[in-house]
């Protein structure tokens, strides 16, 4: 019997620009590379050709009906990927074509398996039904928190069906500090002198916005008071540098936004170089985590809570109630208790890493299952 590659096609919000969810597929590749061995990885992806080459995987054009096909029906065993794919928040439409890909899979007799993902908010009765009806058949779950499995168990998914493993972006690893450095030089912010390095990755979509007056509030004060120096830092660059770049002008120079787009280990590194992280969007904070950095969560979504409380700790509020005052309270806490809360950062982050090999584990698993049943596991 011809022995081949395991054949692995992923499918997740890949290639729009969003460094969370590039930071996800990098550290998903990255998990099964060097778990499993004799693989070979497919992507659906916005851009395949930058997929492709960026993660060093085959990508296929998620938009391609015929592509996506093929694909399926080609793999082995298809990955539901880590991040937010299965809520209706953002969209109505986008968890139905998440689910479809699954569809598919079942359709060529595939082995699915959902890759440490956080479910929810799901809000819709159909969406929920469809959800539990694939996931119940679906050969592994693993979700990122507590709340994601909740989540399901409540849809109807049966009781220990959900693993709760961990965000995989905490496993890439510590960035060297230097890189970023020499990034802020170029982007014109300097190293020396002065107050806290304040980094400050928001989510909003309008600058008009409530919120965006009092962050600008809170800037302004972080400077005034304390000789703060502050980074606006985009994670989903479309979407995050108009508003900080109207902060930024707001302003008049207090705050320096970040204008280029950058990969997963400088954007690491950039965040350690801060002394405290304000964070909106999640992978700020877990950048923040995997670099040892003070974060002060402020909460748009569930997910901002669970991952808070992964580290037992707290977001500090959500945009809607906002305000620069108690900001200050909290920025000040923060930097007298920097010590402790990194304390109790890295003692949380390794232990949510141990957690993570529970997705590997449960893909051997059901490889080697599927194998022994058809005679032999990579059978050509």
């Amino acid at each position: 019997m011809t022995v081949r590659e395991l054949r692995i096609l992923i499918s997740g919000y890949y290639g729009f620009n969003n460094i969370g969810d590039e930071s996800i597929l990098t550290a998903v590749v990255e998990n099964l590379r060097s778990h499993i061995a004799d693989i070979e990885i497919t992507v659906l992806a916005q851009n395949p050709e930058v997929t492709a080459e960026r993660h060093s995987v085959l990508a296929v054009d998620r938009k391609s009906p015929m592509g996506v096909i093929a694909a399926a029906r080609r793999c082995d065993l298809l990955i539901s990927g880590g991040g937010s794919l299965l809520q209706d928040v953002t969209s109505r439409k986008s968890i139905l074509y998440y689910l479809a890909v699954m569809w598919l899979g079942f359709l060529f007799g595939k082995k699915v398996f959902i890759y440490s993902q956080g479910i929810g908010p799901i809000s819709s009765g159909l969406n929920r039904r469809l959800t539990a009806w694939t996931l119940r058949r679906a050969a592994g779950v693993a979700v990122r928190d507590e709340a994601s499995a909740e989540l399901l168990s409540e849809i109807g998914l049966p009781a220990g069906k959900a693993v709760v493993t961990a965000d995989p972006v905490l496993r890439i690893g510590r960035a060297d500090l230097s890189v970023g450095r020499a990034i802020l030089e170029r982007e014109g912010f300097s190293a020396g002198g002065g107050g806290p390095v304040v980094g400050m990755a928001i989510r909003e979509s309008g600058a008009g916005s409530g919120f965006v007056g009092e962050i600008c509030a809170s800037i302004e004060r972080l400077c005034g008071e304390r000789g703060a120096r502050v980074l606006l830092i985009p994670f989903h660059y479309s979407e995050d540098l108009p508003v900080i770049e109207e902060i930024e002008r707001r302003l008049g120079g207090r705050a320096l936004a970040i204008r280029h787009k950058y990969l997963t280990g400088e954007m690491l590194s950039i965040i350690g170089n801060a002394d405290v992280l304000v964070g909106v969007r999640l992978h700020s904070l877990i950048y923040a985590a995997v670099m040892g950095v003070p974060m002060i969560a402020v909460s748009y979504d569930p997910k901002i809570n669970s991952f808070m409380r992964s580290l037992d700790m707290k977001a500090m509020s959500s945009v809607f109630d906002f305000k620069s005052e108690y900001f200050m309270e909290e920025f000040e806490r923060t930097m007298r208790d920097s010590a402790l809360i990194r304390e109790k950062i890295d003692r949380n982050v390794r232990a949510l890493i141990k957690k993570l090999d529970r997705n590997e584990e449960m893909i051997s698993a059901i490889m080697d299952e599927a194998g022994r049943a058809r005679g032999g596991r990579h059978g050509g």
